[in-house]
């Protein structure tokens, strides 16, 4: 599918535009398909080589940043696309999603993003979590303060944020 120009939808949208500015190197306001290639690589999202993205996306300069969020919203859809195949081969379906079968389905995403940032798999995401993630996204500022970030979310001031502590966290 080729992108086309589009306006990013996702309520996330100033956590995309940093991602988007921290892999844009050269500030040039595109990411290149191989900056691209090391963002989807880095955190798992796709797993597609260089000639596939080529492929996918039509522009051989990148993509901008509408582009980019329509790509991850594409990206996101596919991966969607795919439980609900693997989830229908399993049992019968009517065509139709209730809602409550969306509230599940966004439940799911959601515990996936919470996943990615639980390194060790524990349940609960830690200051040096939060850190590792940041780094390996090419996030992370010298000076920030994960304890303090933490405390923002930590509702029941454990010192870890949880997986309804995250879900607050990303639908705030």
């Amino acid at each position: 599918l080729p992108i086309y120009n589009m306006p990013c939808s996702l309520s996330w949208n100033d956590d995309l535009h940093r991602v988007f500015e921290s892999i844009d190197q050269n500030g040039d306001g595109m990411v290149s398909l191989e900056e691209l290639n090391w963002l989807l690589d880095r955190t798992g999202i796709d797993t597609c080589s260089l000639e596939e993205l080529k492929s996918l996306i039509s522009k051989p300069a990148g993509l901008d940043f509408d582009e980019f969020c329509y790509l991850y919203e594409s990206l996101l859809l596919k991966r969607r696309q795919k439980r609900v195949e693997a989830e229908e081969s399993k049992e019968p379906s009517d065509g139709c999603c209730s809602y409550k079968e969306e509230e599940e389905e966004e439940e799911r995403v959601l515990y996936e993003a919470f996943e990615v940032f639980d390194l060790n798999g524990d349940g609960f995401i830690s200051p040096d979590e939060i850190e590792s993630m940041l780094l390996r996204l090419g996030l992370w500022n010298i000076g920030m303060d994960c304890e303090r970030i933490m405390h923002q979310y930590d509702t029941n001031s454990d010192g870890f944020v949880d997986f309804e502590e995250f879900k607050r966290m990303i639908l705030a």
